[in-house]
């Protein structure tokens, strides 16, 4: 997810109180539910049948949503989807400006991504930043045949030339609003909330 976006799942909670600037559902559980079956059943037409295909998801949120395209993909290809997860932190351009943040985990399938359609998964493409970081990690592990982009949400806003090749939803916004998504395995319930940005304080992003 991109650190930049200021609108990532693991920024902090956005109010969902009423008033002015509070933040609204634009997914909610079966929504999202459809559009990543439809993502899986795009993946399958486009790497025509998926054989080679592996998943990585970036943490946090991506992983959980890489966990669950494998299932579905499992569902309609009939075989086990390698599945993994890959950990960008030191790989990104601002680690000087942010707070130290504790590394996630980077989990290759056995047998590797060389040679393979890798799929990189992550909840909201921004700025493209964090998918730049995570294309330069993944080049330290190994050479695909192939990289593609899967993502829950685009919010547009792209400071480099980065597009998904699959997408759920994209949602138009500004720079004053933001994306938070909630994923069941992390926050409890599925959602993806829009809301205002609040005023920026020392250190906050």
């Amino acid at each position: 997810m991109d650190a930049s976006k200021n609108v990532s799942g693991d920024a902090s909670a956005t109010d969902t109180t009423a008033g002015p600037g509070a933040a609204r559902p634009v997914l909610e559980a079966p929504d999202i539910a459809r559009v990543l079956t439809r993502i899986a059943h795009e993946i399958v037409e486009r790497a025509k049948g998926a054989d080679d295909v592996v998943l990585l998801g970036i943490p946090t949120r991506g992983v959980f949503l890489a966990r669950r395209l494998a299932g579905k993909l499992a569902e309609i290809t009939g075989r086990t989807i390698p599945v993994g997860s890959l950990d960008i932190t030191m790989y990104r351009d601002d680690l000087r400006l942010r707070p130290a943040r504790a590394l996630a985990r980077t989990d290759i399938p056995g047998d590797g991504v060389d040679g393979r359609l890798v799929v990189l998964v992550d909840d909201v493409l921004f700025s493209g930043r964090t998918i730049r970081a995570a294309l330069d990690a993944l080049g330290d592990i190994g050479r695909p045949r192939a990289v593609q982009l899967a993502v829950l949400v685009d919010r547009g806003h792209r400071e480099l030339p980065i597009r998904a090749d699959y997408v759920g939803k994209n949602l138009p916004t500004s720079l004053r609003e933001t994306v938070k998504v909630q994923l069941a395995e992390e926050d409890g319930r599925d959602t993806v909330l829009l809301g205002l940005q609040r005023p920026a304080t020392s250190g906050e992003r």
